[in-house]
């Protein structure tokens, strides 16, 4: 008899609860297709279906990237650019000729003198000056078209387009407002409509003793080029013996020299 408390032992169990362990040489062999395949057999299936699906998808992939005359890929954001991108100038037209004669005469009248100084980046510059000296009559003009290249310190993406937009920038704030230790006086600045990408015409005054000198600037931007343009008159020379100079003229000049060197840089 059991003591009292204790739990009375558990009745055997029946002969059908216990699963019976067939021979090994008993076992028939399972049938494909069978249910005889269990869970095994359908996971091997789910995998084998999901690598097929990742096979297909990285084929599509591969097709459409490597697919000749397919659009680039978009630019990653937050990336820098290091390279000239489609569309953007790697060689400028050479500056003294891009003037005509008639241009230079017209707003320099007499014999000037034409010098082009020696171009510090290749095919990416090009400058040319022309002076004239001729009592009372003294101008200085002076052609920079300049093509930028992709730069880490420009704004942006660093393309060679933005480094030309940050140079056009300062180029005009300069005008606007010049730092102090430049000495140079504060312009009048009128931006130019429908000329290049952008366009801005700038008018200064120096005067320095007792000479003055009326400086008129036009700066021309197209993608990543620059074309800039200074005309200087002499307006007043301290012996007296230079001047006097119209503003406007100087202006006019500059605008037609900036418009003819542009030219062959726009086609």
């Amino acid at each position: 008899m059991a003591e009292f408390g204790s739990r009375p032992p558990a009745p055997p169990e029946p002969d059908w609860a216990i699963p019976e362990e067939p021979a090994p040489s008993r076992r028939r062999p399972r049938r494909r297709g069978t249910r005889g395949q269990g869970g095994g057999g359908q996971r091997r299936l789910l995998v084998w279906g999901i690598a097929a699906v990742v096979a297909i998808v990285v084929a599509v992939v591969v097709v459409v990237l490597v697919v000749p005359g397919s659009k680039p890929a978009p630019v990653t954001p937050g990336s820098l650019i290091t390279t000239f991108l489609p569309g953007e100038i790697q060689k400028v037209p050479s500056a003294c000729p891009s003037v005509p004669s008639s241009t230079l005469s017209t707003y320099l009248p007499g014999k000037t003198k034409q010098a082009a100084p020696p171009a510090l980046d290749g095919a990416l510059d090009s400058q040319c000056d022309w002076t004239l000296d001729q009592r009372p009559t003294y101008r200085l003009l002076q052609l920079d078209i300049r093509a930028y290249t992709p730069s880490g310190l420009a704004s942006g993406t660093g393309s060679a387009t933005f480094a030309a937009i940050d140079a056009y920038a300062s180029a005009m704030q300069e005008k606007q407002d010049p730092a102090p230790n430049t000495g140079a006086p504060k312009g009048q600045v009128t931006v130019i409509k429908g000329l290049g990408t952008a366009a801005f015409t700038a008018t200064q005054v120096y005067q320095v003793g007792g000479a003055v000198t009326d400086v008129a600037t036009t700066v021309i931007r197209y993608r990543n080029v620059l074309v800039t343009v200074v005309l200087n008159g002499l307006d007043k020379s301290n012996n007296g013996h230079y001047g006097p100079v119209s503003m406007s003229e100087l202006s006019a000049g500059s605008q037609a020299v900036a418009r003819a060197a542009f030219a062959p840089v726009g086609k």
